[in-house]
């Protein structure tokens, strides 16, 4: 017999506090762990929460899905206002497992096959928000390479330029610590069914190649950066230097004046 659930992600904040959402909800989870959080409510109805921000939603309708986020708002840090979403259906039929555009086909469903599918799903989701911020830190860069062309100076102050560099280091330490694309869930150690399920999806979703388009962005805005660097370095080097001519020539003026006073 055919049948049909549908997946939501939402990514709704920065970050998700797991442990105050855990407290709050007062339901027995399906599975728990200081950064993900799965319930169940039966007739495959799932809600998982991770803590970079995201929500899975199976068998939920949309009324469902904006009661529930607008439930845990207080466990919401750095909200976002316009949700990410990406939606993918899980068909169950006789037959080989097979990922379509849109759909996944199975031939089982439990909660270890939705949960499997929720997860790669975050974690697409997820990647869509830090490939929008690495995009957005890239045309920032170019914008200050383009000023660097024209000018032949750099239009960023150092301040402004630690600032950058240090939105650019929390992206990349958020993604280390938010995609868990190389480390294969536990779930699948001792199944083959559900490891052949999440490869299939990482595959489908093209997990592994949109997180290297990521990385090689940011190291453009890396070597970039590094060349503000010296760029800002030798500028203040430049500075100084001119202020310990400019003292210097105080002190020769100071001599020749006091040289002068005495034979006067």
């Amino acid at each position: 017999m055919e049948k049909t659930i549908k997946l939501s992600a939402l990514l709704v904040a920065n970050q998700l506090d797991i442990k105050g959402i855990k407290a709050f909800l007062e339901v027995k989870t399906a599975s728990e762990s200081s950064t993900e959080l799965l319930y169940a409510f039966g007739n495959d109805r799932y809600q998982y929460y991770f803590n970079f921000g995201v929500i899975v939603f199976s068998g939920h309708s949309e009324e469902e899905i904006k009661i529930a986020v607008k439930a845990i708002q207080p466990y919401l840090k750095d909200p976002n206002n316009n949700w990410l979403r990406d939606d993918h259906e899980i068909s169950v039929q006789e037959g080989e497992m097979e990922f379509e555009f849109n759909q996944l086909i199975v031939d089982r469903l439990d909660v270890k096959v939705v949960r499997i599918a929720m997860f790669n799903l975050a974690q697409s989701v997820a990647l869509d928000y830090y490939h929008n911020i690495t995009e957005n830190l890239l045309t920032e860069i170019k914008g200050f390479t383009r000023d660097l062309e024209r000018t032949g100076k750099l239009s960023i102050n150092r301040k402004d330029m630690i600032k950058f560099i240090g939105k650019a280091l929390n992206t990349q330490n958020d993604i280390a610590d938010n995609i868990y694309i190389f480390d294969a869930p536990e779930q699948v150690w001792d199944d083959e069914y559900l490891d052949k399920l999440h490869k299939g999806l990482m595959k489908h979703f093209d997990l592994r190649v949109r997180f290297s388009e990521i990385e090689y962005t940011l190291r453009i805005i890396e070597d970039n950066l590094s060349v503000f660097r010296e760029i800002s370095n030798q500028r203040e080097s430049s500075i100084l230097e001119w202020i310990i001519i400019a003292l210097i020539l105080v002190e020769v003026f100071d001599l020749l004046i006091t040289k002068l006073f005495k034979y006067v």
